[in-house]
């Protein structure tokens, strides 16, 4: 069974009493009485991400997947818990010094502390984040409208070319190496938007498990659907000259998810604000879509109107 079947068929009946749980059917638990927002993720060896050889550069990455299910709700993360499960090798003292020495980073970067968790032996490695955060408004999914503009910040598909060098499938020279495994491990989070995100979005999602993936879990309560523009897709300069070298391909990379943007969609009359916080900001804010009627969608197309096939969709756990 597919992840988010398990959840609705074993699972969600057990919060319908409970409107803070959001129906088991978004990115966190929001308490609007008591101002509260709860994030919780798992992340195990293998998964979700590939071994252990960086132990800094793991728990980094961990932190910032895992703030930002709030970020992209319009809410900044102020709390974190921490529990691991591992073994000798993996929590010697040398990488327990270097987990410590990014964590402490990682609070300055973001201004979040640390306010407890576990530890528990064992054979597979893994790690569960709680990330808290305080507001009386989130950005839902399910809240898109009709003719809405689909945005989304940054660029994609950085992530996954930095994965597939770790995994030796793609060899790129040092400079290139040195930019795309960093974008893997230290995805660029946009902590600088959350008030603008809570001010003017209707709907948002952060970039997880892809782009077509996550825009169908924002909306997956609504009889909408969309239309993407293929070619409107930012991406890196650096991704750019992969593409034109012919060494990837445009639509096998952009919706392959961990690029951990913010997905959102927003009223047409919003799109001059838009453009303003943009260079305001000098931050990469890109209108790429729309939402449309669900009998008219869904539609990837190209600047010809002509039907992308064969795109990928994105990532789900399988049971």
């Amino acid at each position: 069974m597919k992840e988010f079947e398990i959840i609705k068929k074993y699972f969600s009946s057990l919060s319908k009493n409970n409107p803070a749980s959001l129906y088991l059917n978004d990115d966190v638990f929001f308490d609007r009485s008591k101002k509260l927002v709860i994030s919780v993720d798992t992340y195990v060896e293998g998964n979700h991400f590939l071994d252990f050889k960086n132990p800094d550069l793991v728990i980094k990455k961990i932190l910032r997947s895992s703030i930002s299910d709030l970020i992209c709700k319009g809410v900044k993360p102020q709390y974190y818990f921490i529990s691991g499960s591992g073994n000798k090798k993996s929590f010697s003292k040398k990488n327990l010094r270097l987990i410590s020495r990014a964590l402490k980073s990682e609070q300055k970067k973001f201004g979040i502390k640390l306010c407890g968790g576990d530890t528990t032996n064992s054979s597979k490695l893994s790690f569960t984040f709680v990330s808290i955060g305080f507001s009386t408004k989130i950005i839902k999914r399910n809240n898109a409208k009709i003719n809405d503009d689909i945005y989304v910040t940054g660029e994609l598909g950085d992530s996954f070319v930095g994965l597939n060098i770790l995994k030796k499938k793609i060899v790129l020279n040092t400079t290139e190496k040195k930019y795309f495994t960093r974008k893997y491990y230290l995805p660029d989070l946009k902590t600088n938007l959350v008030n603008f995100i809570l001010h003017h979005a209707n709907t948002s999602i952060d970039l997880s498990d892809g782009l077509i993936s996550d825009l169908k879990k924002m909306l997956n309560n609504q009889n909408l659907s969309y239309t993407i523009n293929f070619e409107d897709i930012p991406v890196s300069k650096f991704l750019e000259k992969l593409i034109r070298d012919k060494k990837i391909s445009f639509k096998n990379v952009v919706s392959r998810g961990d690029d951990y943007q913010i997905l959102f969609t927003a009223d047409k009359k919003k799109s001059r604000i838009i453009q303003n916080i943009s260079d305001r900001l000098n931050l990469r804010i890109t209108k790429i879509g729309n939402i449309i009627a669900s009998k008219n969608g869904p539609l990837i197309i190209n600047k010809k109107g002509n039907k992308i096939k064969d795109f990928y969709k994105g990532f789900e756990h399988q049971f």
